[in-house]
Parts: structure tokens; C-alpha cells; sequence
């Protein structure tokens, strides 16, 4: 299938232009089975412009150091766990890595409190189980055991939501490189360039806590929201117009101005003060993520495309800032309704957003 003939291509199709570019010009070592050197997998994902005058847009934005070591953590035989609150582009960032290194970032076991341990390890064919009996050809690979086939990069979703037990499957996987199947007296070795990628998000900690056994296992690097309101502005303005285009919105990319408002609002809100300092405020429920910000715009893209002029004005956003905002109706409304009096009104450059977020609530 063709990048345009589904709602959202994996990384590796989007961007195949600029991962072939990339490994054209890298003339650096690489690890076995790495499609690129580690050098180049930090290139393909902060941007940057190549020898030859390719440019690279950017996949991350955030601190190059932070993404030197989970890069360099994969060349080593740990695995990598990236941490953060939500929207801090954990499985983003893990797909972005993924596709670079391996060139294919589909090999995904998503973490939930269902998943179980042949999700992880391996399943039967049981058709072919009960005709034949227990055989090498009537197992069910897993994503991590055909990653530890072709050494290629497997990506765990929100590790700490799968059961502990669950959990402490991958710890003779991440610690021998070996997948044993008792039921035929063997067991799978992984081959080089076999490795981890996995997710947790920081509001889930106590959901299932990972064993110390476990968490020796991986290098953990802690991902933080954007350092600055200009950074988060401009992944929102990236992202958003990225999604528009996706999915044929019939509205124009988002002015800068428009993002900035729903950025300040999300950052203010988050830190419980305005940016100058002077009001202190109460806090939503909420995470108020980048990824929610990016709902926000793009859902104010739709609105304007299709119900109003096709440019983004405040009424096309206030029904996304009071969506995202208000999601215990009590707690989350009062501290709304305290920002837009305290904050937006007071603001003479937000008058049009405070009139039709008032519209909203009332």
C-alpha cells in the first residue's frame, strides 16, 4: 500500500526518502544489522541538512544529549525504557528511533492490562497443533521473537501497564538474549542488532511497578515536556499542519499567533501560574499534554475547513480548549471558568477568545 492510501503510515514509509537519504551519506561504522551508524540514527531524528544538501526535518525537538544516549544505549546490551508524563512523544520518538536502526518499526507489543505472555514470547496455531502435534512450525512468533530472529528493534507500548508476571517475561530475554520454548526443549537466540525499546508513562507508576530485576535491565532516559513555550509552538505548528495535510483538511495551516494561544493556555494551566508569575492558578485534572494541544488545533483545522472560513479563528478553538481542559465537570470547570476570568479577560489581544470560550461554557 501507498503512504496516500492509508490514514497513517509507519515512519519508515513515511520518510523512506529521508532514511535512504541519510544512510546515502553516512560513511561512519554500524553496528551489525543497523541500517544506519548511530551518528546518522541522531540526524535522521533531529534534523539536519546532509553533504549534499538534502535537508532533514526534524522528528524530535528536544535535548540532543538525551537523544545521544537512548541511541547509544541500543549499540550497548541493555535495552532502553523512555519515561515521561503523556505527550512527551515516548512511542514517537521510539518509532522515529526504530525505523531508522531496523527500518522497521512495526514489530510493537502494546502494554495493557490484558496483554499476556503470548503476546511476549510466543502462541501455537492450534489447528495446526492439535493435527500435528508440538512442532517448530506451529508456533506463533511474537513481535520480540521475530525481533530476535531478524535483529531487529522491538518496540514495548506502556510497559507498566502489562501484569507484573507479564512483565517479567522479557527478563531472560533482555538478560540471556534467549527465548526458551520449553514445550519443544529449545529455545530461541537472538541474533546481533537485537534490542528494546519501551515505553512507561509517569502518571501509571503503582499501576504495575516493574521488579528490580526487571528495571536493571534497561538504561532509562527520562523525556521532559518542551524546555520552552517557542519549542512546544513549534511542535504543535509541525505536527498539526503534518495531520491536516494527512488528513485533507480543507483548512490552512494554522497561524502561528492562533498555536501560540493554545500553547501559553496549556503551559499556564500545567504550571499552575501564568508566564509572568504575578496569578497563581488552580490546576486541572488533566495532563495537558503536547499531544492534547495538537488535538486542539487540528480539531479547530476541521472546524474551520469544513463549518467556518477555512482560517483557524477563536471560536473554532474554544470548543477544543474546553474539551481538553474540563474533564472532571466540577473541579476542571471551576478552574477553567477561574483562567478565563483571572487570565483571558484581562488579556486585550484575547478578548475574541474569551467571548466565545464564555459562549462555550454557557
Amino acid at each position: 500500500m501507498t503512504t496516500e492510501s492509508v490514514l497513517r503510515p509507519a515512519a519508515e514509509q513515511q520518510y523512506a526518502a529521508e532514511l535512504a537519504a541519510v544512510a546515502a551519506a553516512d560513511d561512519r561504522p554500524r553496528p551489525p544489522r543497523w541500517r544506519m551508524s548511530p551518528q546518522a540514527v541522531v540526524t535522521y531524528v533531529l534534523g539536519g541538512r546532509l553533504p549534499d544538501g538534502t535537508v532533514i526535518t526534524p522528528k524530535y525537538v528536544g535535548d540532543r544529549r538525551l537523544v545521544e544516549v537512548a541511541v547509544g544505549t541500543l549499540v550497548t546490551d541493555r535495552a532502553l525504557l523512555l519515561v515521561g508524563v503523556p505527550g512527551t512523544a515516548k512511542s514517537w520518538l521510539s518509532e522515529h528511533i526504530a525505523a531508522a536502526v531496523s527500518g522497521n518499526s512495526m514489530l510493537v507489543v502494546q502494554g495493557t492490562a490484558g496483554t499476556g505472555e503470548d503476546q511476549v514470547r510466543y502462541g501455537w496455531n492450534y489447528a495446526r497443533l492439535i493435527a500435528e502435534g508440538p512442532s517448530e512450525a506451529a508456533i506463533v512468533a511474537s513481535p520480540v521473537m521475530t525481533g530476535m530472529r531478524e535483529g531487529a528493534v522491538v518496540r514495548v507500548e506502556e510497559l507498566t501497564r502489562m501484569p507484573a508476571e507479564v512483565q517479567d517475561s522479557f527478563i531472560t530475554i533482555l538478560s540471556e538474549k534467549t527465548l526458551p520454548v520449553p514445550e519443544l526443549g529449545i529455545q530461541v537466540q537472538a541474533v546481533p542488532g537485537f534490542t528494546v525499546i519501551a515505553t512507561a508513562n509517569d502518571r501509571d507508576r503503582g499501576v504495575n511497578q516493574m521488579s528490580s530485576a526487571l528495571a536493571r535491565r534497561f538504561n532509562t532516559v527520562v523525556l521532559p515536556p518542551p524546555a520552552t513555550e517557542d519549542d512546544e509552538v513549534e511542535i504543535v505548528s509541525a505536527r498539526a499542519a503534518q495531520l491536516g495535510r494527512a488528513l485533507q483538511l480543507p483548512a490552512e495551516p494554522p497561524a502561528l499567533e492562533e498555536v501560540r494561544r493554545v500553547v501559553r493556555i496549556f503551559r499556564e494551566l500545567r504550571n499552575g501560574s501564568t508566564v509572568d508569575g504575578r496569578t497563581q492558578l488552580k490546576k486541572p485534572s488533566g495532563s495537558l499534554s503536547t499531544a492534547e494541544a495538537i488535538s486542539v488545533v487540528t480539531s479547530g483545522m476541521a472546524l474551520a475547513g469544513h463549518f467556518g472560513s477555512g482560517t483557524i479563528t477563536a471560536d473554532e478553538l474554544a470548543s477544543g480548549l474546553l474539551g481538553a481542559v474540563v474533564k472532571d465537570r466540577v473541579s476542571d470547570t471551576a478552574a477553567w471558568q477561574e483562567y478565563l476570568e483571572a487570565v483571558v479577560k484581562e488579556r486585550a489581544e484575547w478578548r475574541d477568545l474569551y467571548r466565545a470560550c464564555q459562549d462555550m461554557v454557557g
